[in-house]
């Protein structure tokens, strides 16, 4: 497919310097930049729907005043439900 694009005097004098050193036809370099773009918009999408992405603002905020507690969580929630057994 064929698609015409407007860029600016110096994008286009560099992608004309790029063409004389490398022997790449300019629309060889706008296929491969392209190409470059849409892998690494692929991974930056792929990334933004992982769950921790969705929640990164949130963790970290909250202190609880306990020092250990990612560490023995576990005996932490059982006194819990045992104190409100009682």
């Amino acid at each position: 497919m064929q698609m015409t694009i407007r860029i600016p005097e110096e994008y286009m004098t560099q992608v004309h310097d790029i063409s004389l050193r490398t022997g790449l036809k300019k629309s060889d370099i706008a296929r491969l930049a392209i190409k470059d773009f849409l892998e690494r918009f692929d991974e930056v999408q792929g990334q933004e729907n992982k769950p921790i992405n969705k929640a990164s603002d949130l963790i970290g905020v909250v202190t609880s005043g306990i020092p250990d507690l990612g560490r023995n969580h576990r005996r932490y929630i059982l006194k819990g439900m045992k104190d409100r057994e009682s």
